[in-house]
């Protein structure tokens, strides 16, 4: 056995050179981000609207709606489905805080719900008994790039009579059971920034089949293009937004966005063919497991963003994730941190802080009950920080490379033993509010 990098080895990883994980930038992108530049078009909205078209078939949707940001598109999805005082939406702990806390500025409340330890998406059986006569949705995340239960979920959904909305920020493309995510719900929200897995720059993007959903979304945030309103009731009380928000996308983005619908298929291939071929280099190995869709399942991660590892401390006699992590970093996996998004029901936003001086906090001014979780009860959206850690996300099938990274997890694994004195365990707080560190 070699010895652990962290005890002064020879590190598994040997090529250091960050190209297998960067992006396919082409001339055929710069050539359009500079068309627009050149254009002096930056706030202008018909390349945009070419996009949301694009964007809208790809999904086999009718409407689509380009935004700023993720944050604002779901935004615009919340206030579209008719969230508003004193209603409840119900959306799991663990996730980025743009899920839910844009519904405080429509005068709504937030119920988390626990994860499935697995999938770490919304756990269904955790539903239903959280439902009010206050509530009006379900958001549905698919975290970290695994597509939610729908088969179980869209049924509460219909018994409850609530809408659906999708968070599609980490999962651009995933299937689930053959049929895409952001397509199951009443409207979608996706981010595009630049650091997901289809990515155009700061910008986010709307989907919906429902045109009055689209139609109140436009007069939310898009003062700009409220001649496309054909509902009279809602066109002659237009001209400005209702929401006081100014949501357009920037046309770069757009220009972006139009080049990477044509190339995005060819490179999410490749990203997971990468993925899949490292984790089933390491299939069988003890204290990890893949975070990915059962095989012919017909559901997928899509581009793979955020690519986690689900941890076993148990299999490796109680090792810690942050020691585990350590000499991952040692033998050259630097993204191997441990932790994800911390659960927001523990954040004091959404407890103790009055936001807008109501004289009591946010989550429950407008409330007909005290929603607020206590520490302790969701139970795994709460130890998932020691359960989860970050992985590679290769952007090209290179497998001699890939196999470094694989043979660094093997070499720990293989070697858990010695790092087991010096483990000083893990400290109170992993993670982040965003992500943990990458």
């Amino acid at each position: 056995m070699s010895k652990l990098a962290i005890f002064g080895g020879e590190s598994a990883v040997k090529n250091k050179s960050d190209d297998i994980f960067m992006r396919n930038i082409t001339k055929e992108m710069e050539d359009a981000v500079l068309d627009v530049l050149h254009q002096w078009k930056m706030s202008s909205f018909d390349i945009t609207k070419e996009f949301e078209k694009a964007f809208a078939d790809w999904h086999k949707m009718k409407y689509g709606l380009g935004c700023n940001n993720g944050t604002s598109a779901l935004h615009c999805a919340m206030y579209g489905a008719g969230i508003g005082v004193g209603d409840e939406i119900i959306c799991q702990s663990t996730t980025y805080w743009a899920s839910c806390l844009p519904v405080f500025s429509l005068g709504g409340t937030v119920v988390f719900a626990d994860i499935d330890p697995e999938t770490l998406c919304i756990d269904p059986d955790d539903i239903e008994h959280r439902i009010s006569g206050k509530t009006k949705a379900i958001m549905v995340v698919h975290y970290a790039g695994m597509p939610a239960d729908m088969d179980r979920i869209m049924p509460i959904a219909r018994k409850y009579n609530l809408k659906i909305i999708e968070d599609v920020s980490h999962s651009h493309n995933c299937l689930y059971k053959g049929k895409m995510v952001g397509t199951f719900g009443d409207v979608s929200g996706f981010s595009l920034m630049s650091g997901k897995s289809f990515a155009v720059g700061e910008a986010g993007i709307m989907l919906t089949d429902d045109r009055d959903i689209y139609e109140r979304a436009l007069l939310f945030g898009h003062y700009e293009r409220h001649s496309e309103i054909i509902n009279p009731e809602l066109q002659k009380l237009s001209g400005l937004p209702w929401g006081g928000y100014k949501y357009r996308m920037h046309q770069m983005s757009s220009a972006i966005g139009l080049v990477q619908i044509k190339q995005f298929q060819k490179d999410m291939v490749e990203i997971d063919k990468a993925m899949n071929y490292f984790w089933d280099i390491l299939e069988g190995y003890p204290g990890i497991k893949a975070h990915r869709p059962p095989k012919n399942s017909g559901s997928t991660k899509g581009g793979w963003y955020c690519s986690l590892g689900l941890y076993k401390t148990e299999e490796l006699e109680g090792l810690s994730i942050t020691r585990f992590c350590e000499a991952l970093r040692a033998e050259g996996v630097g993204c191997s941190y441990p932790g994800c998004n911390r659960p927001l029901h523990i954040h004091p936003v959404f407890n103790d802080v009055d936001i807008y001086g109501h004289g009591k906090p946010t989550r429950i001014v407008n409330a007909t009950r005290d929603v607020r979780e206590k520490t302790g009860s969701l139970p795994n959206a709460e130890a998932l920080q020691k359960r989860v850690f970050g992985v590679p996300w290769f952007r090209h099938y290179w497998p001699e490379r890939i196999e470094e990274y694989a043979n660094a997890f093997k070499k720990v694994i293989e070697n858990y033993k010695e790092l087991l004195q010096g483990d000083t365990g893990d400290p109170e707080e992993l993670g982040g509010w965003h992500l943990s560190k990458r």
